[in-house]
């Protein structure tokens, strides 16, 4: 018997995002809500390397846009919707939402499944979750190559993951083919999908994070800049100074 949906949490702009606006509770509560419902959703956490993705690529923004959930992933995000709607809002990383999904999804008898990743960083994964979470339910961890998958072979992976049938799809393919691979794939799998990038290797212990005392503060960025200079450094530099542009110029 399919749980009722319930109203969706209220979303408000930034540029032309439409961001979530919500407690943390209240998320967690609505993701296990669109799980429930076993319709097929997907929520994607924003930062501003997406929204600026996003506002480059039409598609993209309508992507961003139809999400059933857009979390402010990163501070300045958060920080927008703070000083332009006088809102209470948090950063809903998905850094700290997967932990905390994954414990309340053992706590309410979920099951879940892994997609994206390399096999170790899934190995590692699951090793931290039969250690800390023995309860939680995995019914799958699939590692697809990094490369463009041919048609019969992304119709291998979608039979694998429907096989398992989880509640919950951690997708971690990078912004934004993870977004886009969510937005295509909503029709045929029925889980809430959710695309978390980076944080299979944060939660697996193989990528370094702030300590949580300094995680509020809008700087985040920096450490992982610090961490990952070449790979990071043009992303940040362009898209940052974007985005702060924008704000300048009060869109």
């Amino acid at each position: 018997m399919q749980t009722a949906p319930k109203a969706p949490l209220p979303k408000r702009a930034v540029f032309k995002s439409l961001i979530t606006t919500a407690a943390t509770p209240e998320v967690v509560e609505a993701i296990f809500g669109l799980a429930a419902g076993r319709q097929g959703s997907y929520v994607c956490f924003a930062n501003v390397h997406m929204l600026m993705e996003a506002e480059a690529d039409p598609g993209f923004q309508q992507i961003l846009n139809e999400a059933d959930m857009a979390l402010p992933d990163g501070a300045p995000v958060a920080l927008y919707l703070q000083r332009r709607y006088k809102l209470p809002q948090a950063r809903q990383p998905g850094m700290d939402l997967l932990p905390q999904l994954l414990a309340e999804a053992a706590r309410r008898q979920k099951s879940v499944c892994f997609y994206g990743g390399a096999p170790h960083v899934l190995v590692a994964l699951q090793a931290r979750i039969a250690a800390e979470l023995p309860t939680l339910k995995v019914t799958g961890a699939i590692s697809p190559p990094y490369r463009q998958l041919t048609e019969a072979e992304q119709a291998a992976y979608l039979a694998e993951i429907n096989q398992a049938d989880p509640d919950l799809l951690f997708v971690a393919l990078g912004c934004p083919k993870q977004e886009k691979w969510m937005a295509q794939h909503k029709g045929s799998i029925k889980a809430c999908m959710l695309g978390v990038g980076q944080a299979f290797l944060t939660y697996a212990g193989l990528e370094k994070r702030l300590p949580p005392a300094l995680r509020k503060l809008p700087i985040e960025w920096l450490y992982r800049l610090a961490l990952e200079p070449r790979r990071l450094f043009k992303r940040y530099a362009i898209t940052n100074t974007r985005f702060l542009c924008k704000v300048l110029r009060g869109h």
